[in-house]
């Protein structure tokens, strides 16, 4: 049977609960700051799923007085706490790893292997639950959570594996730098994403210029401003413009709306508001007049 992604979610969240536990016991009990920081990587993944599972509920509600564009924002706000958390983490990981180069402790390498073995096995298990490619910024954050954790007891095994066969004893404070690093990077990959879109910058994978000079080629566009291209949420892209036509009936401006959203449908961008206007526009502003071959409009100045 297929589970849906809320109960997939589900899951994933009790089995990250019970290997945090594991970790966190196995860590005090083999002095092992590795695994300590990996499951100080696997709280974030609780916080994470946790956060992740509220959100995709709130998201799901339909738009209503007090939010007419709806709740889909939720689900970033969520991506944005997990990044943050991931990055605080990464940073005490860095502090605490300093302080276990000055002065190393004895580490149970076989208590410390064991755990790092179920905690690895878990991992896997829940990033195969979750699956992956997901479009959702906020399940993705989860996601990579989950991915960069199962990293991290890959590198906390070889760690075990090094001091004991050799005794060497900062295998284990390198091996927490390098997962803080891992980290680090997936917080800021994620608090980058969720900011483009919160910030209503132009969607990753789209060229503003390109877009409007393809209407613009559009025989009855004589020109095109107020542009604005940006994602409303994680799943969608929008536009917005004031289309500059010549006087004309609305049944015939209705014809060339239907052209130039079949034209961005085309390249993905579902959320469209045009505004057609038939003077041109008084400012300078960002793509305020572009015209294609303006002699091929001369037919329709009479």
């Amino acid at each position: 049977m297929k589970l849906t992604l809320e109960k997939r979610l589900l899951l994933s969240f009790t089995l990250t609960l019970l290997i945090l536990f594991a970790e966190v016991i196995g860590g005090i009990v083999s002095k092992s700051l590795a695994l300590l920081s990996d499951a100080g990587h696997m709280f974030t993944d609780v916080f994470a799923l946790g956060l992740s599972m509220i959100a995709m509920r709130i998201g799901t509600k339909p738009s209503d007085r007090k939010a007419t564009f709806g709740y889909q924002r939720i689900g970033l706000l969520s991506a944005v706490i997990n990044a943050v958390s991931l990055i605080v983490i990464a940073l005490f990981i860095f502090y605490e790893s300093y302080h276990r180069f000055l002065s190393p402790p004895q580490i149970h390498t076989t208590t410390m292997l064991i755990i790092a073995g179920i905690g690895l096995t878990g991992n896997i298990l829940i990033a195969l639950i979750l699956g992956h490619s997901h479009k959702d910024l906020n399940i993705k954050s989860a996601w990579l959570h989950v991915l960069g954790d199962t990293l991290s007891s890959v590198g906390v095994i070889i760690s075990g594996v090094i001091i004991f066969y050799t005794g060497w004893p900062y295998a284990d404070p390198v091996a927490s730098i390098l997962i803080g690093v891992i980290i680090l990077f997936g917080g800021i990959r994620v608090v980058k994403e969720a900011l483009t879109i919160f910030l209503e910058m132009t969607p990753t994978g789209f060229d503003a210029e390109k877009i409007v000079k393809k209407i613009a080629e559009i025989p009855e566009v004589m020109g095109i401003h107020n542009v604005h291209l940006w994602s409303p949420s994680d799943r969608s892209v929008a536009f917005s413009a004031h289309i500059w036509v010549h006087d004309q009936r609305l049944s015939e401006v209705a014809e060339i709306r239907r052209t130039i959203e079949e034209a961005l449908i085309a390249m993905d961008i579902r959320h469209i508001m045009l505004q057609f206007e038939c003077a041109e526009c008084e400012t300078n502003g960002l793509y305020c007049q572009i015209h294609m071959e303006e002699n091929k409009h001369d037919d329709h100045y009479h």
